[in-house]
């Protein structure tokens, strides 16, 4: 009993704690996935009605490979 009590007057005492980093983990995780995001979308093909839009000189252009994987076309 006392050394519930002692666990207990201990919790009150240091009080709750706020997860400071499992918190910068979710931002940072959000800001990369609407990074990446970005970057795909706006190298996709384009929607209707954006075809005629310039690419934000921000995002990177990215080239397709005609034969994606590994090794050279199958003949």
């Amino acid at each position: 009993m006392t050394l519930f009590m002692q666990t207990a007057a201990q919790a009150v005492e240091n009080g709750p704690h706020f997860p400071w980093s499992a918190t910068i983990v979710y931002i940072v995780g959000f800001i990369a996935a609407v990074t990446i995001g970005s970057i795909a979308w706006y190298n996709s093909k384009r929607p209707a009605g954006w075809e005629d839009k310039q690419r934000p000189s921000a995002v990177p252009k990215i080239d397709k490979d005609e034969t994606p994987g590994f090794g050279g076309p199958k003949s």
